[in-house]
């Protein structure tokens, strides 16, 4: 994909601002705490890690303003906004703000973060009804294991492969239900900053998936979830990944790739999958072996 070749501005922040992942590294953890806060940093190009030490939210930016995925919980909220600030741009120009799974430790912040900037929130069809009230979708196999979160009241919906427009920036949608019935993964090209020697990666920021539940549910008494959870975890085999990111940073060894050099890789995507692939396969065999 070419590089836009636009001036910066005000959306883009300035190198000094661009944080950095030993900074990052020297705060922060493996599977560390939900709402500790993180220093923000440049994860390649255009995106920027905003999150807390425990919970991913992917800032985007453009030459007309930015994307955001994921808030944290209510209290992260207030990290992701402090980070958005600490790289030298204003909330106001997060035009859209978009989720994986519609768990309150993820979406918890939204309503927080939509009444700040003004943004858009863009959800998946499963889980429109999730954020207009805060309470779980009652087909959510962790119903009941979560606290609910402030509704968000207006929302626009998107489909599987849909995408979100916003100048230079294109994101697409992934429907990828399994750890919610409402989850997904995005995609899009993450390219150099103006001034920047131009180049671009694919960015693949997919949903947790991991086969947890409530104590009472049992993924072998719903054919139908499991069978999308299989047609999920194909679906994420098959995206372009550059670079792997997912709504826990450790569920897919940030923290680790860091300390061994960097994010880039090929097949991370596939591999993760995989990992997936086993884990419900072993839950199954669990299940069928009680």
């Amino acid at each position: 994909m070419p590089v836009a070749d636009v001036a910066a501005s005000r959306y883009y922040p300035d190198r000094a601002e661009r944080g950095n992942s030993a900074d990052f590294l020297a705060a922060c953890k493996d599977w560390d705490e939900w709402d500790k806060p993180a220093p923000p940093f440049q994860i390649f190009g255009n995106t920027f890690y905003v999150g807390t030490c425990g919970i991913s939210a992917i800032l985007v930016v453009g030459e007309e303003g930015h994307v955001l995925i994921d808030s944290g919980t209510d209290t992260g909220a207030d990290v992701v906004l402090a980070n958005i600030r600490a790289l030298g741009l204003d909330p106001r120009d997060v035009r859209y703000l978009l989720h994986s799974h519609e768990h309150f430790d993820h979406v918890g912040g939204h309503a927080k973060i939509s009444a700040a900037t003004g943004a858009t929130v863009i959800v998946s069809p499963e889980a429109v009804q999730v954020f207009v009230n805060g309470e779980a979708h009652p087909d959510d196999p962790q119903a009941g294991m979560h606290d609910a979160f402030a509704p968000v009241g207006k929302v626009r919906e998107i489909g599987d492969d849909e995408t979100v427009k916003l100048g230079d920036l294109e994101l697409t949608a992934h429907l990828t239900p399994g750890h919610s019935p409402g989850a997904m993964s995005w995609t899009w090209w993450a390219c150099s900053l103006p001034g920047d020697p131009p180049v671009c990666r694919r960015v693949a920021y997919v949903d947790s998936l991991s086969p947890i539940s409530a104590d009472a549910y049992r993924f072998t008494e719903h054919s139908e979830a499991v069978a999308a959870f299989r047609t999920s975890i194909d679906t994420v085999r098959a995206l372009p990944c550059d670079l792997l990111l997912t709504p826990h940073p450790s569920a897919s060894d940030m923290l680790v790739r860091l300390r061994e050099g960097g994010l880039l890789g090929q097949g991370q995507c596939a591999a993760y999958a995989d990992s997936i692939a086993k884990r419900l396969d072993a839950r199954l065999a669990e299940e069928a072996g009680e």
